[in-house]
């Protein structure tokens, strides 16, 4: 995926076309990176795990590699046609290219399931890492399976169909707007209307950024003596687990309303309010509360 990356910023360069508002090899310099990381990440976590459990979610990442080299090599095939990879419909061909990715999407997510599973029987040393790459994996499955809410047909595809009979697409990324759009510099999310690839991208990388933070607290255990007590690092842990978790759903919220992130309405901000709100409270008293000593 880092080989792909580079290659696809070459081909950004040489081939100026677009597709749908965007240069046509953008996406997959970002599937590119996002699974690069994605991949990367879970081939720690796997590392992880003893014996026998190692080689069944060994498996099952496997097939998950697989198949997203699968879809890679789909996408790839309709840049260079100049053709949508997902939610295509100009013609029968791209419509069954596009329900065999939803296929091997599907798939993936079946393998990423086994794995996560399998992560939960697994027991590390430090309880802040352990119970961060539990609750990490989970919202990133979760944060993976919002990307079926794109497949939907929009108002718009839908009062093509019943004029005409037939839409070029099925299925957007905007949510309120046509995809195509005005968008984010690189990322391409929508400025004019929700973007479910948000809630997606968010979910996706708890993966990454809970792992972190576990790792971010243990760092600045070597400075501060209150985060030495491994119980209080779990509390923070857990405290960033569920503020994460209240982010997915608050951007989920955003974008279904066809609202762009970075014009929230007064209702998100109240929304996005409480949840800091509840976030700082929580983290306060993750570190102050005292810990509880067992007794031997």
């Amino acid at each position: 995926m880092a080989v792909a990356a580079v290659l696809t910023i070459a081909a950004m360069l040489i081939d100026r076309r677009t597709l749908l508002g965007a240069p046509v090899w953008a996406k997959l310099f970002k599937f590119a990176v996002s699974g690069g990381l994605y991949f990367f990440t879970w081939s720690w976590l796997v590392s992880l795990l003893p014996g026998r459990l190692r080689k069944v979610a060994s498996a099952a990442t496997t097939v998950a590699v697989v198949l997203f080299a699968a879809e890679y090599v789909a996408m790839t095939f309709q840049a260079v046609r100049g053709r949508p990879s997902h939610f295509a419909n100009t013609s029968p061909f791209d419509s069954a290219l596009f329900q065999a990715m939803g296929l091997m999407v599907a798939g993936l997510w079946l393998a990423t399931l086994v794995a996560t599973v399998l992560l939960m029987f697994t027991r590390l040393e430090d309880r802040a890492v352990h119970w961060a790459v539990r609750t990490g994996a989970v919202l990133a499955l979760i944060g993976a399976g919002l990307g079926a809410l794109m497949t939907q047909p929009t108002p718009q595809e839908l009062a093509k169909i019943q004029a005409t009979g037939h839409s070029d697409l099925i299925g957007a990324h905007s949510v309120g707007v046509e995809d195509g759009g005005p968008g984010l510099p690189l990322l391409g999310w929508s400025t004019t209307g929700g973007d479910l690839r948000i809630p997606h991208f968010i979910g996706m990388h708890a993966l990454q950024a809970l792992p972190l933070l576990a790792f971010g607290l243990a760092l600045l255990a070597t400075r501060l003596p209150r985060l030495r007590e491994s119980a209080v690092r779990v509390r923070l842990v857990w405290t960033g687990s569920l503020g994460y978790a209240g982010l997915v759903g608050l951007v989920v919220w955003q974008a279904e309303r066809g609202e762009p992130l970075i014009y929230p309405s007064g209702p998100t901000l109240a929304a996005a309010g409480l949840l800091v709100g509840a976030v700082a409270a929580a983290t306060a008293a993750s570190v102050l509360v005292p810990v509880r000593k067992k007794l031997r």
